[in-house]
């Protein structure tokens, strides 16, 4: 180990992370891989990217979540058309663009991964990620679980070459693994032949998409080499995707393991060491207190976890009305440090998940829920649980799509706006899908294309579509994509709206949604109100007049206000 590194890497962190190291790989081999450790960062230095930020995040920070041919032009890389739509739509209103998986790839839109180190050819090139990165903060994927079965590491596997002939995950079909959890019906071992003959392989999502050994330290190796070229182009948010399924124990269910909190504990201090800026993001589909269990003791694990029990849960009360599962929902989230926040969302590129609802949502709402997107041109995606049967495990919808009303489609809309606005204002940083910025509505001819459910939220725009869909001020996407630009304008211009800012969940009756939030140093106060119902309602008198942040106006003490469907009231103490 270098002096400069010693002199930049405190003892007590690298006995840290020494011991994680031990408890993944036994203490034979610990010292040695600390010792790989310590070339592997002096290769790259340490400190990483630069940031001008004083903080990690703040009220102006939303994320806009893409893929890298969402927008696409004729003799154009679609990593450079989507770097001059965002400059010319989003720039000063979103900071930061998380580019879904966009290295060459064999199925399921990228996250059947061939190549970790390369951009897929028809997308543009490196330069291209790090010319969006000059206007924007980047958010990458880290698909840690899995990679392609048609990637040079899966070749050299079956033909036996080190180091990759050990970097998957091998079982006897006759093992009992019927504890483990399922996100998908496909068979859980796949066939492969490799040199020395026929083998079976762990697929936790697809034949294609084979289950990396992360008992094999050189894979942890694999991949904190590709975070740090991921962080020296740019990359400040790293998404760990399907994390909770890391590490394999035949026996257990083989999600959440210790081990597996363990890798994200490591990498925690590892980017600590190179990177102190990058934010670590875990992406768990799981109900509520799995998913925030990756906050660790708040300081030791992620910085960030997805709030996936609030896109059902949001779409759930709006379609019902009501708004009391959210509410009390709300009420239980565990007070955060200030090391750690929610990453707030309501539609990504996958669908709606439904585990996150148990314990929150009796069974049969969820069915019903399920039935209701099914009735809105929606489709139901399921998983096979431990006694042989499927349940449904994601919605796939737009959200727009999911929340709209044929016969009103105004009342849709104010219906969508309502759920984003919620969302944003909502302890966390807000995040964005690309289709619900724009408003987009289900993709019929996409879905009938491929034949898979998710494409039915995945729709790819040509340049001059796009153009054309927000073009005409009067049409829904144009107004969608306005109102949603002028209200995180307001949120950016507001500290209450800071992710650490304090949060406090207000019961005004089960037709309203109501929060107080108010920032850090006490100087801005906002309170927040949603009507969940296709009615008029009436508010009560306030003792203090209100700025209304949301329209503008005034509302004066000692006069009630007259709450439109499914309106949002941004209010700023005077």
């Amino acid at each position: 180990m270098t002096q400069s590194l010693i002199k930049i890497v405190s003892r007590s962190h690298l006995q840290v992370i020494s011991e994680r190291l031990e408890r993944l790989y036994g203490s034979d081999l610990a010292p040695e891989l600390l010792e790989r450790l310590y070339f592997l960062i002096g290769r790259y230095g340490v400190n990483g990217i630069q940031t001008n930020r004083s903080e990690k995040w703040d009220e102006s920070d939303v994320v806009l979540i893409t893929y890298a041919d969402n927008v696409k032009a004729d003799n154009e890389a679609p990593l450079k058309t989507l770097d001059r739509f965002c400059q010319q739509n989003i720039q000063g209103v979103i900071n930061t663009v998380h580019i879904l998986p966009f290295c060459p790839w064999s199925s399921d839109d990228g996250f059947s991964v061939k190549d970790y180190r390369e951009v897929e050819p028809e997308y543009g090139s490196w330069k291209d990620v790090q010319d969006l990165g000059e206007n924007f903060e980047l958010m990458f994927d880290l698909v840690l679980n899995h990679c392609s079965s048609h990637s040079r590491w899966f070749r050299d596997f079956q033909t036996g070459i080190q180091p990759a002939r050990h970097y998957f995950v091998e079982m006897n079909p006759k093992t009992d693994l019927s504890q483990v959890v399922r996100p998908r019906t496909t068979p859980l071992l796949t066939p492969a032949q490799t040199r020395e003959g026929k083998t079976h392989v762990w697929t936790t999502f697809s034949a294609d998409q084979v289950d990396l050994n992360w008992q094999n330290p050189d894979v942890l190796f694999e991949f904190l080499d590709i975070l740090l070229q991921y962080i020296a182009n740019g990359c400040r948010i790293v998404r760990l995707d399907a994390v909770a399924f890391l590490w394999k124990i035949p026996g257990t269910n083989c999600l959440h393991l210790k081990e597996t909190h363990e890798i994200v504990k490591l990498l925690r201090d590892f980017v600590e060491i190179v990177a102190p800026q990058v934010i670590l993001l875990t992406e768990t589909n799981v109900p509520h207190e799995e998913n925030i269990s990756y906050f660790g003791n708040g300081s030791d694990e992620a910085h960030m976890v997805y709030q996936f029990s609030l896109p059902p849960l949001l779409l759930h009360g709006l379609l019902e009305q009501n708004s009391r599962h959210l509410r009390e929902w709300a009420e239980s989230l565990p007070e955060l440090p200030e090391t750690c926040t929610f990453f707030n969302f309501t539609a990504s590129h996958d669908g709606i998940g439904v585990r996150p609802l148990q314990g929150i949502l009796p069974h049969e709402e969820i069915l019903e829920l399920a039935e209701t997107v099914k009735s809105k041109g929606g489709k139901v995606s399921s998983r096979t649980m431990p006694d042989g049967s499927s349940s449904p495990y994601e919605l796939n919808i737009t959200y727009l799509s999911a929340l709209d009303e044929p016969k009103n489609p105004e009342l849709g809309m104010q219906r969508f706006l309502c759920s984003q606005a919620l969302a944003m204002s909502m302890k966390g940083v807000p995040a964005i899908y690309f289709q619900s910025l724009i408003g987009a509505e289900n993709d019929y001819e996409g879905l009938e294309a491929t034949g898979r459910n998710r494409t039915i939220n995945r729709k790819k725009w040509n340049d001059n579509e796009l153009g054309e869909h927000l073009a005409d001020p009067s049409s829904r996407g144009a107004r969608i994509f306005a109102r949603l630009k002028e209200l995180l304008q307001i949120r950016a211009a507001e500290p209450a709206f800071h992710p650490n800012a304090s949060q406090e969940i207000l019961n005004y009756g089960d037709g309203i949604f109501a929060l107080h939030r108010e920032s850090i140093d006490l100087g801005s106060k906002v309170l927040c109100i949603y009507n969940f119902t296709a009615t008029l309602l009436q508010l009560a008198p306030m003792n203090q007049p209100m700025r209304i942040l949301t329209t503008g106006e005034t509302w004066e003490s000692g006069y009630s206000y007259n709450l439109q469907p499914y309106q949002t009231l941004w209010l700023r103490y005077s």
